[in-house]
């Protein structure tokens, strides 16, 4: 029997060693229940964090079964600390299952 070591959040990487340069393009994917209202809710979130968001460029992926429904939603990202909101944010909503 192995035991492993705990695990341990991974550090805070400094601005000067982001992958990422601001501000750019960030696609995020939102998967939730495919149900009345799933769109407008996550396009009203991506507006609360890009004024300039545009909620017709959602790209839109029902489950097979139909049951589901994956959604890309394309942001201008200013910073470290509006994707981390952001994802916050959406991961806490209640109409969604998955953020990636």
């Amino acid at each position: 029997m192995s035991i492993l070591p705990p695990m341990n959040p991974p550090p805070d990487i400094p601005p000067e060693q982001s992958l990422i340069e601001y501000p750019s393009r960030f696609p995020i994917k939102v998967m939730g229940s495919h149900v009345e209202g799933f769109v407008e809710a996550i396009a009203q979130v991506a507006l609360q964090f890009d004024p300039e968001f545009d909620a017709a460029t959602i790209e839109r992926r029902p489950s097979k079964g139909g049951n589901y429904l994956g959604l890309t939603i394309t942001v201008t990202a200013t910073s470290r600390e509006q994707l981390d909101e952001l994802y916050r944010t959406l991961s806490t909503h209640p109409m969604v299952k998955v953020v990636l």
